[in-house]
């Protein structure tokens, strides 16, 4: 298993700092970087007429990550992943690869409410989660991730706490 590849399963609110780390981390590990919200984006622009495509973005996701997976090619996956339903599907997609599970978190309040409101959306018609919209989110426990704290730390000292739970 020491070969297998690596998917690294990112979660944490809006705002933790997730695509931030999980761009810089799949350009350290040469890995493929699935984002939930870019797939969801792009489900609602489909003809589907779909106006809650959560659930299929996670299950795209982690079928995208699978194929990555078999090709040999790590993949960093960037989710809020506040439920275990959502954490079960990237442990499934793992398979026999090496998983490691990170929550971010921003325990600084102010810190964190900022970085929500000053967000500009990266993806085209993605409207931003309000801050009224991130503290309602309710998070199942994920005893299994390891814990790293972006409040008042630069991204480079973040990416290099999760390098270091990746090795």
């Amino acid at each position: 298993m020491d070969d297998a590849p690596l998917l690294v399963a990112l979660g944490g609110l809006p705002g933790t700092g997730k695509t931030t780390l999980a761009r810089a981390l799949a350009r350290e590990l040469g890995a493929a970087h699935v984002r939930i919200d870019t797939i969801e984006q792009a489900l609602l622009r489909t003809s589907l007429g779909l106006d809650r495509p959560a659930e299929a973005g996670y299950v795209i996701g982690a079928t995208v990550a699978v194929d990555c997976l078999a090709a040999g090619i790590p993949v960093v996956a960037d989710a809020v992943n506040a439920v275990d339903e959502a954490r079960t599907g990237w442990r499934s997609a793992a398979g026999a690869s090496r998983l490691v599970e990170v929550w971010l978190t921003c325990s600084d309040a102010g810190e964190h409410r900022h970085r929500v409101e000053s967000r500009v959306a990266d993806i085209p018609g993605h409207r931003q989660p309000t801050w009224a919209d991130v503290v309602a989110v309710a998070v199942d426990p994920w005893p299994s991730a390891t814990v790293v704290e972006t409040a008042g730390r630069p991204p480079a000292v973040v990416l290099a706490d999760v390098l270091d739970v990746c090795r």
